[in-house]
């Protein structure tokens, strides 16, 4: 079964803002580490911003100051707040749920696309 469902993606000007959201299961969300990734065209797949299973945030340097990784527990939802927004942000973004042990698979949604331009 779908595990994360992300939304919130689209075509944004360059300065502009956009707010990604992500769905957890509540199992998933209750248990495992939160966190967003990144794909540009042509290029891998990067971590951008994720939160600790102790609850710590981390972010990529090329994001930090401009994006902001929250969650609402009673919604078993992440979000990726993303500001000033650049060309080099394009990408698919990924909402990624790491599993606490390695016995387990993480979970990946499906990804949203952000697209940034005039």
């Amino acid at each position: 079964q779908v595990q994360l469902v992300e939304s919130g993606g689209g075509l944004v000007q360059p300065g502009g803002s956009l707010r990604l959201s992500c769905a957890a299961s509540r199992t998933i969300f209750n248990s495992y580490a939160m966190g967003w990734y990144r794909q540009p065209p042509g290029k891998e797949r990067e971590l951008v911003a994720a939160f600790s299973r102790g609850g710590n945030t981390a972010y990529a340097g090329s994001v930090k100051g401009r994006f902001t990784i929250s969650r609402d527990n009673a919604k078993n939802m992440v979000y990726l707040q993303m500001n000033s927004l650049k060309p080099e942000d394009t990408a698919v973004y990924f909402c990624n749920a790491k599993a606490p042990f390695t016995s387990l698979p993480d979970y990946w949604g499906q990804g949203t696309q952000v697209t940034v331009s005039s």
